[in-house]
């Protein structure tokens, strides 16, 4: 289990799926599919109850087949070392391992909200340098 808990990050990683509820969803059951960790598959039969009917139907629809499918073709994730693989490329690793990409995940609100922070962090920086320019003049 600690093995498990260790490596999950890497598997959003190498499956390419943001930090989010649907992302998350569809990991656990590629994450049965592969490991067939009992407590995945709990998290994959009830977690979906927490998903708009929109979200669950394109979860069903195109990411549990391919979690499916890829998570049961692949070797065995828990077995490989990712702290030994820092300077292999992600592709490589992937076509060894046989996974290849899910149906692409939407980033939602969480990466619309960072590029509006960043772009107000942006324009406050520029702010300051304009009034410490005139300060200096």
């Amino acid at each position: 289990m600690q093995r498990y808990r260790e490596c999950h990050d890497f598997y959003h990683c190498i499956c390419n799926f943001p930090v989010n509820v649907e992302s998350e969803l569809a990991l656990k059951y590629f994450e049965f599919a592969n490991l067939g960790l009992p407590m995945a598959a709990i998290s994959a039969i009830f977690g979906p109850l927490r998903l708009t009917a929109r979200k669950r139907e394109r979860l069903f629809s195109e990411f549990v087949p391919w979690a499916l499918r890829c998570g049961g073709s692949a070797k065995s994730l828990i077995t490989v070392y990712w702290e030994q693989r820092w300077d292999q490329n992600v592709d490589d690793i992937k076509k060894e391992l046989g996974i290849w990409d899910p149906p692409e995940a939407r980033w939602s609100k969480p990466l619309s909200e960072a590029r509006v922070a960043a772009a107000k962090k942006q324009q406050k920086m520029q702010t300051l340098e304009v009034d410490l320019t005139s300060q200096k003049n």
